[in-house]
C-alpha cells in the first residue's frame, strides 16, 4: 500500500492505531488536508481522535470523511459477521467409508462439517490429512465455494485410453521392443516443476476467454507453454494392460494396451487456487478465524464468480492437457484410441442432493453418479480400476480417487530404500523410467482394500496393470 509524499506514518502505523484496511487512503487523506502529515506525534492524536469518536465527528469538517468512512467499514464488518455463511437447510454431519486409521483426516472433515454454509460431507476410504479438507473429502456447502476444498491442483484428473497395439508388446516390458513406448512417453510429455513443452500444442482450450479473471489472463501464456507437461508430486504416465472380463466400453473381452495419466492444471491452477484462497481469508470475518484453511467465498460475491469462472476454465484446461499428452504419445507410439475414461478429482460441481443445489467440493474423491464412469489408481506397481458409478446418496455420489498414503513425503524419505524397491518392482513385472522415492508403492494403502471398501459405491468393469511408469524424479509435490 502506497505512502504518499513520503510520511513519516506508514500504512501499518494507521492499521495498528485502529484504522481499518479500506480506510487507510482516506486516513491519510485526513492527515494531508489537516496539514500534520509530517507530523507523526500530531498525526497519531488525529487519528487517535477519529478513532475513538468516529459516531460523533461524521459531520465535522475536518475529520467528517475519515469518520463516516470509519463507520461504514465497522458497519459492513457486523453485516458481514451477521451475514457470513447463512444456510437454510442445516448440517447434517459426514459418514467415513473405509477405516478409520487417520484420525486428523477425520478430524480435518469434523471441522470441516461445522462450516456455517456446510450441509452435507462424506469420507472415502483413501483419505489421509490435506490441507483444509482431506484429501478424500466431500464437502456439499450453500451458495458457496472454498478454495482449498477444491485443492492447489484444480481439475486434477485421471485419464485412460485404450489403444490398438496388441497387449503381448507388454509381456515384457524389460525388452527392447518396448524401446517405442519408452521413446514416446519421454517424447510425448515434460515432467518436473514448471516443466514447459517446447512447441506450443494447438488447442481449442487456449481460443476461451482467458481474461475472465486477473490471474487468469497474466498466466495465459504460462498455461500455454505448459499444455501437455505432467508436472510433479504423483503425477504419471504409464503404458499398461487394461484386462475386460465382460463386453464394456464398446469392447470386447480381452487385454488391450492402454495409456493412463495423471496430472492437472499445472502453474495456473496452483496460483489461481493461492490468489483466491488469499481473498477468502482476507474476507473472513474474525469470528471464524479457526476456519481460515476453509475460507469460503460466496457464489453471490464478485470474488466468488471470479473463482468460480477460474475454476472451471481450469477444469477445461486440465482436460486439454491430458488430451494434449494421450495425442502426442499415442502418435509417437503409432497407436490409435479405441476408447477413453477420464474424470477429474480435486473441483466443486454444482449439483442437486435432495432437491437442493448444493456445491458439492470433490477433495481428491471422484464423481460416482449412477453410470458415471471413472478410474481409481492404486500406485506405480499396483492396479488402477475403470469403475461405474452407483450413485449412492450419502457419499454424495463420490468414491476415493485413488489408494491414499499412509505416510508423508518426508516420512517416505526417511523410510524407504530404494535398492529393496528396484528389485520388488522389477519382480512384479513393471518397469520404472524415473520417479522419487516417496512415490514407491510402500507410501500407498492397498488399493484392494480400499477398493472393497466401496463396493456400495462403484462397479469395477476392468482392471489397468502398469508395465511402463514415467515420474518426475525431482522430489517436488504439485498434488
Amino acid at each position: 500500500m502506497c505512502n504518499p509524499e513520503n510520511s513519516p506514518v506508514k500504512p501499518k502505523d494507521l492499521i495498528g492505531l485502529g484504522i481499518p484496511l479500506d480506510c487507510v487512503p482516506a486516513a491519510f487523506d485526513m492527515l494531508k488536508s489537516t496539514g500534520v502529515i509530517h507530523q507523526p506525534t500530531e498525526a497519531r492524536k488525529a487519528i487517535g481522535t477519529v478513532v475513538g469518536a468516529a459516531d460523533s465527528l461524521v459531520a465535522d469538517e475536518r475529520y467528517g470523511p475519515l469518520a463516516r468512512a470509519i463507520v461504514a467499514s465497522r458497519a459492513q464488518v457486523l453485516h458481514d459477521a451477521a451475514n457470513w455463511g447463512v444456510n437454510p437447510h442445516g448440517n447434517k454431519g459426514f459418514l467415513q467409508w473405509g477405516e478409520r486409521d487417520d484420525p486428523k483426516s477425520i478430524e480435518q472433515m469434523t471441522i470441516a462439517c461445522e462450516l456455517p454454509v456446510a450441509v452435507q460431507g462424506a469420507l472415502m476410504p483413501d483419505n489421509h490429512l490435506g490441507y483444509g479438507l482431506p484429501i478424500g473429502g466431500v464437502l456439499a456447502t450453500y451458495n458457496s465455494v472454498i478454495p482449498y476444498g477444491v485443492g492447489v491442483d484444480i481439475a486434477c484428473r485421471m485419464m485412460c485410453t485404450i489403444t490398438d497395439l496388441p497387449a503381448r508388446k507388454l509381456d515384457d516390458p524389460f525388452n527392447p521392443k518396448v524401446d517405442t513406448l519408452i521413446r514416446a512417453i519421454a517424447g510425448g510429455t515434460v515432467f518436473g516443476v514448471g516443466g514447459a513443452q517446447e512447441v506450443r500444442a494447438d488447442h481449442a482450450v487456449m481460443d476461451q476467454d482467458w481474461s475472465i479473471t486477473p490471474i487468469t489472463k497474466q498466466m495465459k501464456d504460462k498455461a500455454w507453454n505448459q499444455l501437455g507437461t505432467s508436472g510433479s508430486g504423483n503425477h504419471f504416465v504409464e503404458f499398461g494392460i487394461v484386462t475386460l472380463e465382460q463386453p464394456e466400453l464398446g469392447l470386447e473381452p480381452g487385454r488391450y494396451v492402454a495409456l493412463l495419466s495423471h496430472s492437472g492444471s499445472r502453474g495456473t491452477g496452483a496460483a489461481v487456487c493461492k490468489t483466491y484462497c488469499d481473498i477468502a481469508m482476507g474476507k473472513l470475518p474474525k469470528t471464524y478465524e479457526r476456519f481460515k484453511n476453509l475460507a469460503w467465498l460466496s457464489l453471490d460475491s464478485e470474488a466468488g464468480q471470479e473463482y468460480w469462472n477460474a475454476m472451471n476454465l481450469m477444469g477445461d484446461y486440465a482436460s486439454a492437457n491430458h488430451h494434449t499428452i494421450h495425442e502426442r504419445v499415442l502418435e509417437l507410439a503409432g497407436a490409435k484410441s479405441l476408447a477413453v475414461i477420464e474424470n477429474h478429482h480435486n473441483f466443486a460441481w454444482k449439483e442437486m442432493h435432495d432437491g437442493k443445489e448444493l456445491i458439492v467440493h470433490r477433495k481428491g474423491a471422484t464423481p460416482a453418479g449412477v453410470g458415471v464412469l471413472g478410474v481409481i489408481p492404486g500406485s506405480m506397481a499396483d492396479p488402477a480400476f475403470i469403475v461405474r458409478g452407483k450413485g449412492k446418496p450419502e457419499s454424495l455420489l463420490s468414491a476415493s480417487h485413488g489408494a491414499g498414503r499412509k505416510m508423508s513425503r518426508s516420512q517416505a524419505m526417511k523410510s524407504m530404500f530404494w535398492p529393496r524397491w528396484k528389485a520388488e518392482l522389477k519382480n512384479r513385472g513393471v518397469r520404472v523410467l524415473s520417479c522419487g522415492l516417496d512415490e514407491v508403492p510402500g507410501v500407498y494403502k492397498d488399493i484392494l482394500t480400499v477398493m472393497s471398501h466401496q463396493q456400495d459405491l462403484v462397479d469395477v468393469i476392468a482392471r489397468f496393470d502398469p508395465k511402463l511408469v514415467k515420474m518426475s524424479a525431482d522430489g517436488k509435490n504439485e498434488d
